[in-house]
């Protein structure tokens, strides 16, 4: 008897996780946050009920488009398979997934957080990012 072909499951797949995911956050939130083991994200997350994310790939346009000449900001770089299953991608803009964390960010799960100078421009000057591909 041949073998039949497996039909495709009907669930959409999620994406193979980055080795990193992103997020703006404000210095004093960002220094509260270390105190209490917990950040919950910005007035604007609280207002989307989650913590918005964005890759390596995204997070340059969405600070241009979001954080544009704020100052005192701190590029959270975030371990996505810490995050459980709180952390939701979602479509958004232009159909593109975007990583959401319903759930309060743990201080445990940020391997680096980097402060994010404005250019003479207004744009954010980032350092390298971890492009690293999916896990």
């Amino acid at each position: 008897m041949p073998l039949q072909p497996k039909s495709p499951d009907p669930r959409p797949s999620e994406p193979k996780l980055p080795t990193l995911i992103y997020h703006l956050a404000d210095r004093a939130a960002w220094d509260a946050a270390r105190a209490r083991g917990l950040y919950f994200g910005s007035a604007d997350d609280a207002r989307d009920g989650f913590i918005h994310f964005s890759t390596a790939a995204e997070i340059e346009a969405s600070a241009a488009k979001h954080r544009k000449g704020q100052a005192n900001l701190v590029l959270l770089a975030v371990d996505p398979t810490m995050l459980g299953d709180a952390l939701r991608w979602e479509e958004s803009r232009g159909g593109v997934r975007f990583p959401h964390l319903y759930a309060a960010l743990p201080v445990s799960a940020v391997r680096a957080a980097e402060p994010l100078p404005l250019g003479p421009d207004g744009r954010h000057v980032f350092p390298p990012l971890d492009k690293g591909g999916p896990r």
